[in-house]
């Protein structure tokens, strides 16, 4: 199992995954992703080549990740802010 965060749905039909360190893409059919996926979520992921066997969820990192991306963009906005003066 290795983590993996949906990219971005295609046509409403696939989803883009990145797959692990190194993010590698994996395109799989929209209807594999668990209740509550889409873009920006990450997933506890399983795959048999290039077959997506297993899905789940991964609450605790969407909300880190979110939280720290949320973070770079406060502190951009008070970069600019400086420099608007």
């Amino acid at each position: 199992m290795e983590k993996a965060v949906v990219d971005r749905i295609v046509d409403k039909r696939r989803a883009v995954l990145l797959v692990g360190e190194n993010e590698v893409e994996k395109i799989v059919s929209v209807d594999k992703l668990p209740p509550g996926a889409g873009e920006g979520i990450w997933l506890i992921v399983e795959f048999e080549g290039d077959e997506l066997v297993a899905a789940e969820v991964d609450a605790e990192e969407t909300v880190r990740v979110k939280a720290r991306i949320a973070a770079k963009m406060e502190r951009l906005r008070q970069r600019g802010r400086k420099t608007d003066k």
